[in-house]
Formats: structure tokens, C-alpha cells, sequence
């Protein structure tokens, strides 16, 4: 074990779109990506590369463009290679190339226009709603547990046990673990394309909390939020119990239809957003959308909350950045998790926030919890410095991309042309459309037999509904898959035998 913890980290890839049919060379579209990524901050002075073998891997292309483009980059130095180190952006480089404040508001932004909320954060925090479903197929909200490394993870926080300080028993920074946030930071501008410093990143425990802390700050009782119809679920409460009106916009195969939203309520403080892959239809919001909802944004004074789940899961196209990626103006606060990504009993979330809005989330934080527990913090940010995220990731994305493709296979054989199979190209669920059928009575009888499928019918606001199931394939294996979708399709042919 200890062996494996001294492997040299494994980078992770920047964003790097490739078109295969562009008029310049595969070698040379490599080299820019990688020159732009270092020019604009997006990869630091001494962050490490991934190998040609992975990054070829990681693009779909061959290994002798990446190898071309790497000589070059090594070349004019902006690499630099050591034997037994592997590659890294060259230490000689100025420190704060290309380092930007991305998310600070353009000057002469009309500050009324930021309102936040005037209560006195000593409102008590929701009541957490739990998920009462049990561990078998088709749950959502469940990984492979079995494919996480569990072995060095404990040898990490033997490690941390052992050699605990008497201060780390003191309360930590409200605002997390510095070398946590700085991680994720860095994580986030690379695979992500989030711009943000570790100084912009809240811990958090888990999502939930995060949307919790940003609605206490950016809104006040009786505010309009957009919501996505259908959204998700768990989100509605946290708007209700703060007292906010929920809009219901309707999501097509674009994503949240933005249009439609401001014909309905031009004037809403803010909305409520999963644009890498929309809960729980799974479609992803195109670039019109985004910089449609990024101008109405800014037109209109208000905020965009982006919840960015599971996005590190894409098995079809480009990798999908963020949409807080996009904007200029300070007007999106990014909520992420290490849910699905890891294992979701760590419970540990995290916010990217506006800098001009620091100040007043710690002070919605002091309120809740004072700040996140710092043991995990440590254990989680030595497991992302040492490479084991980055290579979990890799490893997880090929295991839930065989789950992903027996399942839909499973499907087209049990249902047929029956069942519209939607949302699949990213994420670790997928929606089955059966229009028709009373899904949620389904749904209740399908967990009297462990299949915990999620009736889709449930998640919208309005009257029009399209019926049919969210089907979570992380914890279901490629062997347990024909046997699950074969009883999901009998207890379907039982209440709709037509």
C-alpha cells in the first residue's frame, strides 16, 4: 500500500476540444489548447500533465500528435520533464501567468443590481429530507461501491490518524481546508473550466447544504426562482422553506428554455440550473441557451445557481465545461459534490462564489455549522494530490460506460420501441420515457421488489407530464442488468397490458 501511495500523481487533462475535420493539424490543435491553457491560468506553474498515452486515451486520437505537440511545448518551454517525475508546466514560467480574478464584476456594475437577501441569517436550516430507498438496481443515487478503492482510502486516513496534531482538534476555517480548496481549484479550472481561485471556494457537507446557504444569502421570502420542469426534487424544498415562489420552465432537448422563462417571469431573482446534464432528463443545455440565461442574467439583476453533479461522466461527444465558465459578469455561483464522484456518506460539497459575496456566505455559514469537519478535509485533499482522483475518475468512467451501454441494450431488448431512452450520454442515470403508465404506482410496487426505480412523472410541477423512470445504473453491474430490466418490464405489462 505504501508502495502505491508513492506512485508519481497522474495529471488531469485541461479542456481541449479536437475536431478531427479542422483544416489545422491534430498535433498543432493539441499544442494551442495546451499554449492557452498555460497563457490564460487555467494550468499553473508546476501543475503535472498527463502522459501522451492518457491524454491520446482521454481525446480519442493517436499517441504521435500528443507526442508532437509535447516536443514542441518542451521546446519553448512551457514544459519541462524530469526522469521519475513525469511532465509538468515548466517552474521557470512567471508564477502568476496568465492568473486571472474571472468572477470579479466588470467596473461600474450598478450594485443595486446585486441585491441579496436583508434577513439576519439566524434562521434554523431546513429538515433534511432523506432518500428511504435500499440498495439494489436502478437507484440513483448510488455508485459502485465496490469499485472504490477502499484499501488505499483507509490507508490514507490511518495516515492522518497517526499523525494528528493537538491543533487539528481546534474548529478549522469556515471556509474549509486550505489545501482541500486549493485542490478543487485547481481541479475545477482544469476539467471543468471554472474560473476561480481557492479563495472563491466554500466546503460545504454535500449540495444540499450549499443550495441551502446560497438561498439564505441571494434571496428573500417571496423572490421568484426558476426552477427546470421537470427538476429536481430536493431542490424545491429548500426554495419553499425559505420562502420563495417557484417558477416551473420547461426543459427540451436544448436544456431550460430560456425564452419560455422569460415570457413566464422575466423579473425572477434567480434560477436554479444543471446544464452539463439536466436533472433527471439528462440533456445537456446548449451554448445558445447558456449565453442566452447568461445575458437575461445580466440584463435582469439576477443570479444563476449551476449544480454540476456528475459531469465528470461523459461517454458520448466533447467534454461539456461549466457554464460559470462563460461568465463575466459575477452572476453564477457553481455548486459541486464529491457524491458521485467518490462515495456520498463523505459529505463533502463545495461553492464557487462570486468574490464581492465571500464575506456575507461566511456569515450564512457561521450560522448553520460554523464551518465543515476537518478530518475528512485532509484525508480528501491528499487523495486528489497524490493523483488518486484523477485516476479514479478514469477508472470509474470506463466501469459506469459498460453499465451504461448494458443497460440501454437491456432496454432496446425488454421494451423495445416502447421505451424512448433519453439522457444517456453523460452522468450515471438515465431517463426511460413509457408514456402512458401510472409510473408512480410502479415505482411504489417495484421497490416491494428491490428495483428502486424513480418515477419520472414525480418531478415536475405543472399538469403536463411525460411518465416513465429514472434508471441509476452506478451500483447495478453488467451481470445484474438483464434480470432487473426483464422484471421492470413485467411489472410494467401487469398494469399496462396493452
Amino acid at each position: 500500500m505504501v508502495r502505491a501511495m508513492k506512485k508519481a500523481p497522474s495529471g488531469l487533462a485541461p479542456v481541449i476540444e479536437v475536431r478531427k475535420r479542422s483544416p489545422n493539424s491534430l498535433y498543432r490543435q493539441v499544442y494551442e489548447g495546451y499554449r492557452k491553457a498555460i497563457v490564460d491560468g487555467s494550468l499553473r506553474t508546476g501543475q503535472r500533465i498527463p502522459s501522451t498515452r492518457v491524454l491520446a486515451l482521454e481525446l480519442g486520437i493517436s499517441r504521435m500528435p500528443v507526442l508532437n505537440a509535447y516536443a514542441q511545448l518542451l521546446a519553448e518551454g512551457y514544459f519541462e520533464s524530469r526522469v521519475g517525475s513525469g511532465t509538468v508546466v515548466s517552474r521557470s514560467l512567471p508564477e502568476r501567468i496568465g492568473k486571472t480574478k474571472a468572477t470579479t464584476p466588470t467596473k461600474g456594475v450598478n450594485r443595486e443590481r446585486r441585491r441579496v437577501s436583508k434577513r439576519s441569517f439566524s434562521l434554523s436550516s431546513a429538515q433534511a429530507f432523506y432518500r428511504s430507498r435500499g440498495m439494489g438496481p436502478f437507484n440513483a443515487s448510488q455508485i459502485a461501491f465496490e469499485s472504490f478503492p477502499l484499501a488505499l482510502w483507509n490507508s490514507l486516513v490511518t495516515r492522518h490518524a497517526r499523525n494528528a496534531k493537538a491543533r487539528s482538534l481546534d474548529y478549522g476555517d469556515p471556509m474549509g481546508l486550505s489545501e482541500l480548496r486549493e485542490a478543487i481549484a485547481e481541479y475545477l479550472r482544469t476539467a471543468r473550466g471554472v474560473r476561480c481561485e481557492a479563495e472563491q471556494v466554500m466546503i460545504v457537507s454535500g449540495s444540499q447544504q450549499g443550495l441551502e446557504i446560497t438561498t439564505r444569502v441571494l434571496l428573500d421570502p417571496g423572490d421568484h426562482v426558476w426552477m427546470e420542469e421537470p427538476g429536481y426534487r430536493f431542490a424545491r424544498s429548500v426554495f419553499a422553506f425559505n420562502g420563495c415562489s417557484i417558477v416551473p420552465v420547461r426543459v427540451d432537448g436544448q436544456g431550460l428554455n430560456v425564452a419560455y422563462g422569460v415570457r413566464k417571469c422575466a423579473d425572477a431573482r434567480a434560477v436554479l440550473v444543471t446544464p452539463s446534464h439536466q436533472y433527471p432528463l439528462g440533456v445537456t443545455m446548449t451554448a445558445s441557451r447558456r449565453l442566452q440565461l447568461l445575458d437575461w442574467a445580466e440584463s435582469n439583476g439576477s443570479w444563476i445557481i449551476e449544480d454540476d453533479y456528475d459531469s465528470e461522466y461523459r461517454y458520448e461527444g466533447p467534454p461539456v465545461t461549466s457554464l460559470q465558465g462563460l461568465d463575466r459578469n459575477s452572476r453564477v455561483v457553481y455548486i459541486g459534490t464529491f457524491s458521485k464522484v467518490l462515495f456520498p456518506s463523505l459529505r463533502v460539497g463545495y461553492l464557487v462564489l462570486p468574490e464581492d459575496l465571500v464575506e456575507r456566505f461566511l456569515a450564512a455559514r457561521f450560522a448553520l455549522d460554523i464551518g465543515p469537519a476537518t478530518f475528512q478535509q485532509s484525508v480528501l485533499a491528499d487523495f486528489i494530490a497524490e493523483g488518486h482522483f484523477a485516476r479514479h475518475i478514469r477508472r470509474m468512467r470506463s466501469v459506469y460506460a459498460e453499465r451504461r451501454n448494458a443497460l440501454i441494450k437491456n432496454l432496446h431488448d425488454q421494451f423495445g420501441s416502447a421505451a424512448q431512452v433519453i439522457g444517456a450520454e453523460a452522468g450515471m442515470h438515465l431517463s426511460a420515457v413509457l408514456n402512458g403508465i401510472p409510473d408512480q404506482e410502479i415505482s411504489a410496487q417495484a421497490a416491494h421488489e428491490n428495483l428502486w426505480v424513480a418515477a419520472l412523472s414525480a418531478f415536475y410541477l405543472g399538469k403536463k407530464v411525460q411518465h416513465g423512470f429514472i434508471l441509476g445504473f452506478g451500483s447495478t453491474s453488467v451481470q445484474q442488468m438483464p434480470a432487473a430490466v426483464r422484471k421492470l418490464c413485467s411489472l410494467v405489462g401487469a398494469k399496462n397490458p396493452a
